[in-house]
C-alpha cells in the first residue's frame, strides 16, 4: 500500500490499513507547486517518528495536475466535487483510515513535520488539538499585519468570550483531533466556517482541546491566497453571533429590558429634570419601547437556541430543560393572560379619565403616564401568549 509511510518492521501489508494511527488529510484547489512538498514533509515525518499512517488529499476539482503529482508520490487522492474548504475536509476526513486526523492546507504554509507534537497530545487523550501559530513563530511575510495584530486577535478573543476555551489561535488550519470527536461535532458549514465551526463545537461538546505551538512560513503558491481578510472576518463573527444566541440575543435583550424598567420607573410618577434638560412622557415611551424590544429579544434567545439543539447545531443545555420544567403552557397563558388583564384594566382607567374631562382634550404628560404602561403591558401579555404556544410547538419534538 503506497499511501502509507511505515517504519516499524512489524506491521505486514495485511494489517496495515487496519492499524493506521493518523491520516493527514490535505484540501487541495490547484495546488501543484506545493502539494507535493506538503506530502513529502508529512511522510518524512511519519518516517522520522516510526508512525504507521497515510496522506489523503481532497481534491476540490483541480485543473493543473495537483492529482497526478500527490498519486505520484504515494497519496491517496479522493476527489471532493462540492466546492468549499470545508466540504473538501469532509470528504477527505471521511475517507480517513486512521484513528486520528491531522488536518493542513496543502500550500506549505504549515510544517508537516511537527505532527508529532500533535499526535503525542492526541495519545494522551485530547480530542481536539489546535496549532498555535502566535507560540510556535510566523515568519516574515506569512500573514498580513492586519490579520496578525487586529483580525486574529480579536476574533479569537471573542471566540473565547462566547463559547470558553483557551485557544490562542482560532484560525490555525494545522490542527489534529480523534476521528471519534469528529464524529461527535456534527460539523455542518462547507465553507471556511468549517474551522470555526470545529473549535466552537468542540467548546460547547466540552471536548478536552489542547494547543502546541508551529510555525506559519510565506506559502509557495506563487498566486494570491483564496482568503479573503473583510469578506472572511465578517462571516466568522456572523458565525459566532448565529452560534450564540446569548450574546446575539439575550444579552442586548436583557440590557435594552432593564434599562427601559429602570427609565420607566423613574419617569411615571412625573417628569424629571436633569440640569436644564427635562425627561417627560416621550422618554418614557421610548423607555416601553426598550423594554418590548428586549423581550422580543430574550425570546429570540430561547426559540433560537431550542431550535439549534433540535436541529442538532447545538447540544442538549440542561437550562434549556429546566426553563421547559419552569415555564410550560399553561403558566406561560397564565402570565400572559395576568399582564393582558392589567392592561385592560389600565386602559378602562384611562377612558375614565378620559370621559372625567367630558372626552376632550387631555394633558398628554399626565395621561400619558398610564395609557404607556397599560398599553405596555397589554402588548408584553398578548407576546407571552404567542410565545408561550410557539414554545410548546418547538418543543413538540423534544418532548
Amino acid at each position: 500500500m503506497a499511501n502509507v509511510a511505515i517504519v516499524n518492521p512489524a506491521y505486514s501489508s495485511q494489517n496495515q490499513t487496519a492499524e493506521l494511527e493518523v491520516s493527514v488529510v490535505m484540501p487541495c484547489l490547484n495546488e501543484a507547486q506545493t502539494v507535493g512538498t506538503c506530502i513529502t514533509k508529512a511522510q518524512q515525518s511519519f518516517r522520522e517518528g516510526g508512525i504507521a499512517g497515510e496522506v489523503i488529499v481532497a481534491d476540490n476539482g483541480s485543473t493543473d495536475g495537483s492529482q497526478e503529482i500527490a498519486s505520484r508520490l504515494g497519496a491517496r487522492v479522493i476527489p471532493v466535487k462540492e466546492r468549499g474548504y470545508g466540504s473538501a475536509l469532509m470528504g477527505g476526513i471521511a475517507a480517513a483510515n486512521g484513528k486520528y486526523v491531522i488536518m493542513g492546507d496543502a500550500d506549505d504554509s504549515y510544517d508537516f513535520g511537527h505532527i508529532p507534537r500533535f499526535l503525542q497530545e492526541l495519545r494522551t487523550g485530547d480530542d481536539l488539538v489546535m496549532g498555535n501559530r502566535f507560540r510556535g513563530g510566523i515568519l516574515p511575510g506569512a500573514m498580513p499585519p492586519l490579520h496578525k495584530y487586529l483580525g486574529n486577535p480579536v476574533l479569537t478573543r471573542i471566540g473565547r468570550l462566547f463559547f470558553g476555551g483557551s485557544s490562542g489561535d482560532f484560525y490555525c488550519g494545522l490542527r489534529g483531533f480523534s476521528k471519534q470527536a469528529y464524529e461527535k461535532m456534527d460539523l455542518r458549514t462547507t465553507g471556511m466556517e468549517f474551522a470555526t465551526e470545529m473549535v466552537v463545537k468542540a467548546n460547547l461538546l466540552g471536548m478536552k482541546i489542547g494547543e502546541v505551538p508551529t510555525t506559519l512560513s510565506p506559502d509557495g503558491r506563487g498566486r494570491p491566497p483564496h482568503l479573503r481578510t473583510w469578506r472572511d472576518g465578517w462571516r466568522t463573527l456572523r458565525f459566532f453571533l448565529l452560534y450564540s444566541p446569548r450574546w446575539l440575543f439575550l444579552y442586548p435583550g436583557l440590557a435594552l429590558m432593564f434599562l427601559g424598567v429602570a427609565v420607566g420607573a423613574w419617569l411615571v410618577p412625573g417628569p424629571r429634570r436633569l440640569g436644564n434638560v427635562v425627561f417627560d412622557a416621550h422618554t418614557l415611551l421610548y423607555a416601553a419601547i426598550a423594554i418590548l424590544l428586549g423581550f422580543q429579544s430574550v425570546a429570540f434567545a430561547v426559540f433560537t437556541k431550542l431550535f439549534a439543539i433540535s436541529e442538532g447545531l447545538h447540544p442538549p443545555d440542561a437550562s434549556m430543560e429546566r426553563l421547559f420544567n419552569a415555564i410550560n403552557l399553561e403558566r406561560g397563558l397564565l402570565i400572559g393572560g395576568g399582564l393582558t388583564l392589567v392592561g385592560f384594566i389600565g386602559s378602562v382607567l384611562a377612558v375614565r379619565m378620559w370621559g372625567v374631562r367630558g372626552f376632550g382634550p387631555l394633558d398628554f404628560s399626565h395621561s400619558l403616564r398610564l395609557v404607556i404602561p397599560a398599553v405596555l403591558a397589554l402588548t408584553l401579555g398578548v407576546q407571552t401568549v404567542f410565545c408561550s404556544f410557539f414554545l410548546s410547538v418547538l418543543g413538540m419534538r423534544r418532548k
